[in-house]
């Protein structure tokens, strides 16, 4: 059996709003990006590292780290409304018409300095050994949704879900989040649903200090502490 072929695609679009030039922006002293791109190389499962972008400034950087960009993203994939999977496809297709195709792609984000190795080992190995649609890292609520509250139209709040107010928290099942750092995807399926796949999916689960939303720049501040802590920086 031939050995299955595996790409890691970073998307890293150049028009952030909410934090300017976020995906190149300076995390404890690299340019965001650059711990993305070091993992996936340094994870040797990959026969291809490149970024996706219409960035001249992100592709320089980019390259600077060691990732190829064989081609600069499209327009039509580089505005607001643009998917993940939409990108993705693109990517496959153009390798495609380059003569390369790959089994199994694996999309990171410019903005996960918590990626590992190891995390990418394992979901690499549960997708060869399982061959779901998609590996995805999940982690934990911190609090336990059932105990949620909304607030009405008057302003009051109440319980969303009033059965679970008297069951103790280590009784309720167990809910997780996307922790937002990187997919594993069986190429062939993700193209023959056109990019929308709503099952098949299998976990690996992270724990929360590795875990971190990078939206705001609160959140950042929040990423640069923890990363430190992590790794004993001062």
């Amino acid at each position: 059996m031939a050995e299955k072929r595996k790409i890691a695609i970073i998307t890293a679009r150049g028009g952030s709003k909410r934090i300017p030039k976020k995906n190149i922006k300076e995390f404890c002293g690299l340019p965001i990006i650059a711990y993305s791109i070091r993992t996936a190389l340094g994870s040797g499962l990959f026969d291809e590292v490149m970024v996706s972008t219409d960035s001249e400034e992100i592709a320089e950087t980019a390259k600077k780290f060691g990732a190829n960009v064989p081609f600069m993203r499209s327009a039509d994939n580089s505005d607001d409304y643009a998917t993940t999977e939409d990108v993705i496809l693109e990517v496959l297709q153009r390798y495609r018409e380059l003569g390369t195709e790959y089994d199994y792609v694996c999309c990171i984000y410019p903005t996960a300095p918590f990626v590992t190795e190891a995390a990418l080992a394992e979901a690499m190995a549960k997708m060869e050994k399982y061959e779901p649609s998609v590996v995805i890292p999940l982690v934990q609520f911190s609090y336990p949704p059932q105990r949620c509250f909304v607030v009405d139209d008057r302003g009051y709040a109440r319980f969303k879900y009033p059965q679970y107010v008297r069951t103790r928290s280590q009784d309720l099942e167990k809910q997780y989040h996307d922790a937002g750092q990187f997919y594993i995807y069986n190429s062939d399926r993700l193209i023959a649903a056109n990019g929308i796949i709503e099952d098949d999916f299998m976990p690996i689960i992270m724990p929360e200090l590795l875990v971190q939303d990078i939206d705001t720049e609160d959140d950042w501040k929040i990423a640069e502490m923890k990363y430190k802590i992590i790794n004993n920086i001062r």
